[in-house]
């Protein structure tokens, strides 16, 4: 579990074939020291298990199904990507509660300049953009954010100049592809009110007791 507030550009140093995937080496001194192997750091969005350190270099390793939901696949030396530790229970949850799994993709439709901030809107499928609402979280490259507002075709989001100097989203170009997660609760929510029964039933769960199997169809 992450919370979306990024710690450091790791620097992409190799991404190597090694079938079925892809071996990912990324740079980064900030937070190689404290890692251990078979930690979990959110790598601009996704949830990735460290398999190898070397002084200052992480090693991960992208599985077909990684390579084909994000934009990791495409990614080259010398790029950067956004890194976070796994959240301990003793943090503070400054951004929100993120899993680091990938839910889709967005592309960035428009930049617009605002003084110092940047206001971007990014198109989305629409599975995807039903799960947001106005004043609430996205996660876009592993960054927490808040959605300005939300539209039948794209959403919007306002970065901050610290945003725009320490993530990657500071330098995204209209037509870039980002990894999507949208908020984990709304998530929940959105399935339990899916399978809520006609009314006057018994809502999902009700009567279920310890031992008792799940129906099977």
């Amino acid at each position: 579990m992450f919370t979306g507030l990024v710690e450091s550009l790791g620097r992409i140093v190799a991404a190597t074939p090694e079938s079925p995937g892809v071996r990912l080496s990324v740079e980064s001194a900030p937070i190689a020291a404290d890692l251990a192997i078979g930690d979990s750091i959110c790598v601009s969005g996704c949830c990735l298990s460290v398999v190898r350190i070397d002084g200052p270099r992480l090693d991960f390793q992208l599985g077909p199904e990684t390579l084909a939901r994000t934009t990791l696949g495409r990614v080259t030396a010398g790029g950067q990507l956004n890194l976070e530790r796994s959240l301990r229970l003793s943090d503070r949850l400054g951004g929100h509660l993120v899993t680091g799994h990938v839910d889709g993709g967005g592309i960035l439709a428009s930049r617009a300049q605002e003084g110092d901030w940047v206001t971007c809107r990014f198109t989305a499928a629409p599975h995807l953009l039903a799960q947001m609402v106005a004043k609430g979280s996205v996660t876009i490259d592993g960054v927490s954010l808040t959605v300005v507002d939300v539209t039948p075709t794209d959403f919007s989001v306002a970065l901050i100049p610290h945003t725009l100097a320490c993530t990657t989203l500071g330098s995204l170009a209209v037509g870039d592809g980002v990894n999507l997660e949208t908020d984990l609760v709304f998530k929940y929510v959105a399935r339990w009110m899916e399978a809520r029964p006609a009314a006057g039933g018994p809502l999902p769960g009700a009567g279920f007791t310890e031992g008792a199997r799940w129906p099977t169809t």
